[in-house]
């Protein structure tokens, strides 16, 4: 079997990309031939004009977007991600801007912990309900996930890795990826990650 690269698109924001990354890990995890696949991580942002200051719960939002469909919609994501043992609290999880945490999960993916680095992103945010877009959150989940704290501080105090997640997302809009998560196969025609539609913020 020749090598085999997997693009990975996925947001911060997004329940189900946390579902796929174990649904992924599990499949990978029961390969043969796992030293062969390569898994390349791309940025996506489903709310590219989103703020710093959290405001209504994904919860909240999908109300106002969904009616009366929303608990059930709500219902499914929880089950769903209850089944890969994943407490995903649309409670208390407000949307905001994603692009310093993507900045700082390509830092980590330099340093060699990028898996580690966006499983605890995405903990922070589905879980426990973390404000993602703030720096000093970030430097302390960087650090809790093994990056130096000046290194943490120097990145987010810049612009280090901007470009990097800007080539992401044209990379993304080349190959016609709209939503998340999307699988991209030795640079193929993309696929879905999972069963469900494109998504927004929070559905």
């Amino acid at each position: 079997m020749s090598a085999v690269r997997l693009e990975v698109y996925a947001d911060i924001l997004c329940p189900w990309c946390y579902i796929g990354e174990r649904r992924l890990a599990a499949a990978l995890a029961g390969f043969a031939d796992r030293d062969r696949v390569e898994v390349v991580r791309r940025s996506f942002e489903l709310a590219p004009d989103a703020g710093t200051a959290p405001g209504p719960t994904a919860a909240e939002a999908m109300r106002e977007w969904h009616g009366d469909r929303a608990a059930e919609r709500a219902a499914r994501i929880r089950a769903l991600g209850a089944a890969e043992g994943l407490d995903l609290r649309l409670d208390v999880a407000r949307p905001v801007s994603t692009f310093d945490a993507h900045r700082l999960r390509h830092l980590a993916t330099e340093r060699g912990v990028g898996d580690a680095m966006m499983e605890r992103l995405l903990r922070a945010y589905h879980t426990e309900g973390l404000n993602i877009a703030d720096r000093a959150v970030l430097t302390r989940l960087g650090v809790a996930t093994g990056l130096d704290e000046p290194d943490v501080a120097a990145t987010l105090s810049g612009d280090r890795y901007a470009a990097e997640v800007r080539a992401d997302e044209r990379r993304a809009a080349e190959h016609g990826v709209t939503g998340v998560p999307s699988l991209l196969i030795a640079g193929g025609p993309r696929s879905r990650a999972s069963s469900h539609p494109p998504l927004s913020a929070t559905t």
